[in-house]
């Protein structure tokens, strides 16, 4: 919802003005509701269209002006559908269902190489769904199509995989650390039971206790644990132990979430609505502790050790991940210009058919679902993508990428200055602490009208 406050805003030297009671009904709306959205990417993969006529690859990326690219691969299955969960995600645990959709990949994998082949990777990352629930054989599989077919130096890309607790063995943690992988993430959400069961994750502690100790014994780089606040029947205190026992393992990266619910979820809206909302409690109490234990804060969900890394010498890549290079379905792929990716569905039937038409496909050489990005959706991108982390926005870069003035294009910006959600220091604008807890609601207030309309006509089936 567009706030109406927008319309008295005047605009004088590139910055707005407010009275100090606008600027609290301004503050207000903004901290009122702290998780309107997840902005994970932008613009937001329920603003995607069909693209008509699909656009060649090879004319896309052989225009991408990034230096480096970044390579996902998306496995789209799980063991069972959390309560909380909207994305592109299948449970099904059937290995052959699992073969023959990495034999899709693998023929994608080969027809993309040659438009992507020509600049080098700086990261590379599996996720889902859960792709530490395909075999060895296939698990291995993905490492042979990165390296083999899509040119990835492992000596050179930071590498990341996704796991959970029931599905980590001895072999296949071999498997990761013999393809040099540089970060494990592993989703706990609680070490709570009944929280687990409430939002309909079928996990024991002892399971995840049996993973950590098993996680330990093969020294990553860099561990990374997530954990969601806000769980029916959570309280902060058993938030706090939860964060506790993760903190007890040293994990090198912690990732906190609130607690999203959709209609579309397990977990609906409603069910929020029936206990208190302690999600923002939870929050402050959690950064509390985690920077008391010498965590540093880069995001409202991302806290990690000041020496968190690798020892390889990585490839530059920008914060604003243009140049992703999406294999699988449910991947999303970014040039400068333009975001494509197999259509969106969260339902078992609608993911079902999605998977099914992929796994039958045998050309996978235009882009035919996705957005195309104007200079303004260009602009919005790279400003949110800096300063919704702790870098903060370089300003003379904005100009030096756009040739303009960041204040000029968007002086509601100064409102985040005006109620000290942000600050402007050496030609950085970041985020107060203040701020960076309200990072949802601010990314979502700086949405573009075009761009809300189409997210909002979109339907999930």
């Amino acid at each position: 919802m567009t706030l109406p406050l927008d319309d008295l805003l005047l605009h004088n030297d590139g910055k707005h003005f407010l009275s100090a009671e606008e600027l609290l009904l301004w503050k207000e709306h903004i901290t009122a509701y702290p998780y309107r959205s997840y902005l994970y990417s932008y613009p937001h993969k329920t603003a995607y269209r069909d693209l008509q006529p699909p656009l060649p690859l090879k004319e896309l990326w052989e225009d991408e002006p990034a230096e480096a690219f970044f390579l996902y691969m998306h496995i789209p299955f799980c063991g069972a559908r959390c309560g909380f969960c909207n994305l592109f995600t299948l449970p099904d645990k059937r290995a052959d269902v699992h073969t023959r959709y990495v034999d899709a990949l693998e023929r994608q994998a080969k027809q993309w190489a040659t438009f992507t082949k020509h600049k080098p990777y700086a990261r590379f990352a599996i996720g889902g769904g859960t792709p530490t629930l395909l075999a060895e054989d296939q698990l291995r599989r993905l490492f042979t199509i990165a390296v083999d077919i899509m040119g990835l130096d492992t000596t050179v890309a930071s590498i990341s995989v996704e796991a959970s607790p029931e599905t980590l063995t001895d072999a296949k943690l071999t498997i990761l650390k013999e393809s040099s992988v540089d970060r494990v993430s592993m989703g706990i959400q609680s070490f709570v039971a009944a929280e687990s069961a409430a939002i309909y994750r079928p996990q024991n502690p002892d399971e995840v206790y049996r993973a950590l100790e098993l996680l330990g014994k093969y020294d990553f780089p860099i561990l990374n644990l997530d954990l969601i606040y806000g769980l029916p029947g959570q309280s902060v205190d058993s938030w706090l132990y939860s964060l506790d026992q993760a903190l007890s393992y040293e994990p090198e990266e912690i990732f906190i979430y609130p607690l999203y619910t959709r209609e579309h979820t397990i977990v609906k809206p409603g069910d929020m609505q029936r206990q208190g909302d302690i999600r923002l409690h939870c929050y402050n109490a959690a950064r509390e502790l985690l920077i008391s234990r010498g965590y540093r804060q880069y995001s409202m969900r991302r806290f990690a050790k000041e020496a968190a890394g690798t020892n390889k010498t990585i490839l530059d890549y920008s914060c604003q991940e243009e140049g992703m290079v999406g294999l699988g379905c449910g991947a999303r792929s970014y040039t400068r210009s333009v975001h494509y990716a197999s259509r969106y569905g969260v339902s078992r039937k609608a993911t079902e058919s999605i998977i099914a038409d992929y796994v039958a496909t045998e050309r996978y050489d235009t882009a035919d679902y996705g957005i195309m990005l104007s200079l303004e959706e260009q602009q919005r991108r790279f400003i949110l993508k800096a300063i919704l982390h702790s870098e903060g926005l370089l300003i003379s870069s904005y100009r030096e990428r756009f040739g303009s003035s960041l204040w000029s294009d968007y002086p509601k910006l100064s409102l985040l200055l005006q109620t000290e959600l942000g600050q402007e220091d050496d030609g950085v604008l970041t985020l107060t602490p203040e701020g960076m807890g309200y990072s949802d609601s601010i990314g979502d207030w700086f949405i573009s009208g075009e761009i809300r309309e189409q997210m909002e006509r979109f339907v999930l089936p």
